[in-house]
């Protein structure tokens, strides 16, 4: 596109557009994304105690998580012991027999495990499992 200067002199416009700081911008987002994706997806991280048996779940279930600090959580959201019935039991819906599987950090106290277990109990959830790891594999880090 060229115009006339008030001198009556022509001139072109500068219709290119630096791309060189959007790129940047988006390099960077880039690499801000690749470092946190993994960090979000890993979720509450427990040592699960070892066991010859354990079986292949593949359906998303209802679990309760008990961290090194016996932090108490359901799902990936933390949870007061005194809560963990009425929450658990909502999540679990309209099936009185769902299953709601328990993650527990094997340093954890068997008091600690033992208190999570009664409060599930005094909610009526009749059917609890306990998630382990295999023998044979190492955990992941």
């Amino acid at each position: 596109m060229a115009f006339t200067t008030p001198k009556g002199t022509t001139r072109t416009a500068l219709a290119e557009i630096n791309v060189t700081p959007f790129v940047d911008v988006m390099l960077v987002l880039l690499v801000i994304f690749m470092v946190t994706a993994p960090l979000l997806e890993s979720g509450i991280e427990v040592t699960l105690p070892k066991t010859k048996t354990v079986k292949v779940l593949h359906q998303e279930k209802v679990v309760v998580t008990i961290d090194k600090m016996q932090t108490l959580y359901v799902g990936n959201d933390p949870v007061n012991i005194h809560r963990l019935g009425s929450i658990v039991r909502k999540r679990m819906g309209n099936d009185p027999n769902a299953p709601v599987f328990i993650r527990c950090d094997q340093s954890v106290a068997f008091g600690a495990f033992a208190g999570v277990i009664d409060a599930l109990k005094q909610a009526n959830v009749k059917n609890i499992n306990i998630v382990t790891q295999p023998l044979n594999t190492k955990p992941s880090s």
